[in-house]
């Protein structure tokens, strides 16, 4: 094996603040060097752990080192990590996917890497224009797509086994791969958040992201790490002023739950947002914390083609303290209620699980102790230094 070329070495230190111990942990290193690229990494000791370079900002250049890592209670481990401007092939098995693909008479579905319409462009003609609706992201034991339209709502896609398989679906299962094991899309909105998805906020209801210049979706990366993919639009006109917004979902491998990023300019001050998870239509159990917490769990008919099949899934989602405003329940929905951070920016992250789910919990009971146990890691993020 010939040595790779050194631009320079890191020493990564990663400490758990918590007496638990955590499992594929995200860490991510900025690795942007002036003038030159970096092609690849060597984490000295430690052959097993996959790692993936990202191009975060469409330069061209690698920007961001991430890879997970498992820690014990209160641990603290170090990484010595090398590097090289040399490209490597590699063989991680994946863990996530990101695509996005369009609708043609040929019924090919090419992907592609970005799409972007004018603001006038018709609601149901950019939906139709896309396979799936929108842009997909994927992880093991679940997936999401983001309606490309004046909603831009979130849909959910649940496994019955960890893996990946949108490749095969599209989310778009037929009874025959339902009987080979696959999962399906679970999720039926209506007029609700359904899971996570962002909204405007006004008069004390959500409102959908309508008067724009132009909207886009484009996959930022997809690796055998995590998958992002954006969503933005520009010029929407919001309490009464221009704002481009830019909205980023996350998925790691190994993980079912989603990080969400949401940055603006030209926001006008005070502006309040909202989003949270949607109430089943059957026999629906759920609940709102004043802490950022909300969590429901029940049965619904997803696919008005197959009727006779309803699937029972669970939802969740966690908003930090920095964006987090208030609370609000109403008929369809547990809201969030959201406000810009210091920095301009909300974050918060969703999850979800289902009773096809082998991995997930259950019951509602079991599914919201899994949610509290959820918020408890989010509060507590891990602690990392670069030297």
């Amino acid at each position: 094996m010939l040595a790779l070329s050194l631009l320079l070495s890191l020493t990564v230190t990663v400490s758990n603040p918590i007496d638990q111990p955590r499992e594929a942990v995200p860490v991510t290193v900025p690795v942007g060097q002036k003038g030159k690229e970096v092609r690849s990494v060597t984490i000295q000791g430690h052959p097993e752990i996959a790692w993936q370079l990202d191009d975060l900002n469409d330069d061209g250049l690698a920007d961001e080192l991430v890879f997970l890592v498992d820690l014990k209670p209160n641990a603290t481990e170090t990484y010595k990590i090398d590097l090289s401007p040399d490209a490597v092939s590699t063989s991680f098995t994946p863990g996530s996917y990101a695509y996005i693909r369009l609708n043609d008479k040929n019924k090919k579905y090419p992907k592609i890497q970005a799409i972007a319409f004018p603001g006038d462009a018709d609601n149901r003609e950019m939906y139709s224009s896309i396979y799936g609706h929108g842009a997909v992201l994927e992880g093991l034991y679940n997936a999401i797509r983001v309606y490309m339209d004046n909603r831009q709502s979130v849909d959910l896609y649940a496994k019955n086994t960890p893996r990946l398989e949108l490749a095969e679906t599209g989310f778009y299962t037929t009874r025959k791969q339902l009987e080979d094991g696959y999962g399906r899309d679970v999720l039926w909105a209506g007029t609700s958040v359904a899971l996570g998805s962002f909204r405007g906020y006004q008069n004390g209801s959500p409102v959908t992201i309508d008067t724009v210049t132009t909207r886009s979706q484009r996959v930022v990366t997809t690796g055998p790490v995590r998958s992002i993919i954006e969503v933005s639009d520009r010029g929407w006109v919001y309490n009464g002023q221009p704002v481009d917004m830019c909205q980023r979902y996350t998925v790691y491998d190994r993980h079912r739950d989603y990080d969400v990023e949401i940055k603006f300019h030209g926001l006008p001050a005070n502006s309040t947002f909202c989003t949270g998870v949607q109430k089943l239509a059957i026999d629906n159990e759920g609940f709102l914390t004043e802490n950022g917490l909300a969590g429901s769990w029940g049965s619904n008919v997803p696919d008005k083609g197959m009727a006779d099949i309803t699937d029972t899934v669970g939802l969740g989602i966690w908003v930090p303290a920095a964006n987090l405003k208030s609370v609000k329940e109403d008929d369809v929905n547990y809201l969030t209620i959201l406000r810009p951070d210091k920095n301009g920016e909300i974050r918060y992250s969703f999850t979800s699980g289902a009773l096809r789910d082998s991995a997930s919990p259950h019951s509602a009971a079991d599914w919201f102790k899994h949610l509290r146990e959820w918020e408890v890691l989010k509060k507590n993020p891990v602690k990392v230094k670069v030297k």
